[in-house]
């Protein structure tokens, strides 16, 4: 895949000495979806918006397609569709018309058949002709992906797109989101849900206090830093782990029923056999096994607080 974004050592400041975003590189694949994943004030929105244009980096370089944002404001800012965080509407107009004039605002001719292709594909049918004012948050939400699209842009962001939307609906924008990348988007979504992450991303960069902490691959990164867990279910208690299993650093759980062992998946060795081979020579008789894997959520919260 060739690069789509190319952002280098990007460095925003504002009037009030806050040092948004901090010397940041990064390089967006096309057609991947790549999840930046931070707290509030992270520096996330800020990243979106000097990207998009709307906001100047203080020092660096920002190209889209290889067009410098400053430079070629409207051809860069023409490939991106861009879906706010906040509900920004027109209350009183109706869905339809709504996005019709998102459209021309970008100087695009009117196309009556794309409009409607874009109100089906978001579930919003039977709903163009409701004015926005009536709509429910989440229905709002997909009024402002179909305006974002509406000039059939390469790019898209989404600023929290989950942001005030329930459970069963983020689940629906999840699926929107996987058809716009089989249509051939390249989709940057900006979040605080790690389940959002790592249910739809390719990518998965952490950003705090304006730095890029990591970039990687979900599975590398998950597979790189996730530890899982070997839980053991023993046949009959033990007060005490024997002596001669002191170098595994188990753990003895649920009132000396279980033993837990820490190990990690992409080591050449993990130990599971030769800790269950001295598990047997301690005179330690097993009931069940099972493994747990170290979720996104754990190893995101482990990189925040370093």
């Amino acid at each position: 895949m060739s690069t789509i974004i190319e952002i280098d050592e990007v460095n925003k400041v504002f009037a009030t000495g806050e040092h948004a975003v901090k010397n940041l590189s990064l390089n967006i694949k096309e057609g991947e979806i790549i999840a930046l994943l931070g707290p509030n004030g992270a520096g996330k929105t800020t990243l979106i918006s000097m990207i998009c244009g709307i906001v100047s980096p203080s020092s660096g370089k920002i190209k889209v397609n290889g067009l410098d944002v400053i430079d070629d404001y409207r051809k860069t800012r023409s490939m991106i569709g861009l879906v706010p965080q906040e509900l920004t509407l027109e209350s009183f107009e109706t869905v339809a018309n709504s996005i019709k004039f998102s459209r021309g605002l970008f100087g695009k001719k009117s196309n009556r058949i794309l409009i409607e292709n874009l109100i089906k594909q978001l579930s919003l049918w039977e709903k163009r002709n409701t004015k926005i004012m009536e709509l429910s948050g989440g229905m709002k939400r997909r009024v402002l992906i179909a305006k974002a699209l509406s000039h059939e842009p390469q790019i898209l962001f989404l600023d929290e797109p989950s942001a005030g939307v329930d459970v069963e609906l983020r689940k629906e924008m999840w699926e929107i989101i996987k058809n716009l990348k089989k249509d051939g988007a390249t989709i940057i979504l900006t979040t605080h849900y790690i389940e959002e992450a790592e249910a739809i991303a390719d990518r998965v960069g952490i950003i705090n206090n304006g730095e890029l902490l990591l970039v990687e691959e979900k599975k590398e990164l998950l597979s790189k830093m996730g530890s899982k867990t070997l839980t053991i279910e023993l046949a009959s208690k033990i007060k005490s782990i024997p002596k001669s299993l002191s170098s595994y650093h188990l753990q003895l759980l649920n009132n000396g029923e279980m033993l837990a062992f820490n190990y990690k998946s992409n080591d050449e060795s993990t130990g599971i056999t030769s800790l269950l081979m001295d598990i047997k020579k301690a005179g330690i008789k097993l009931a069940d096994l099972s493994t747990s894997q170290t979720s996104l959520e754990e190893i995101f919260v482990d990189m925040v607080n370093k």
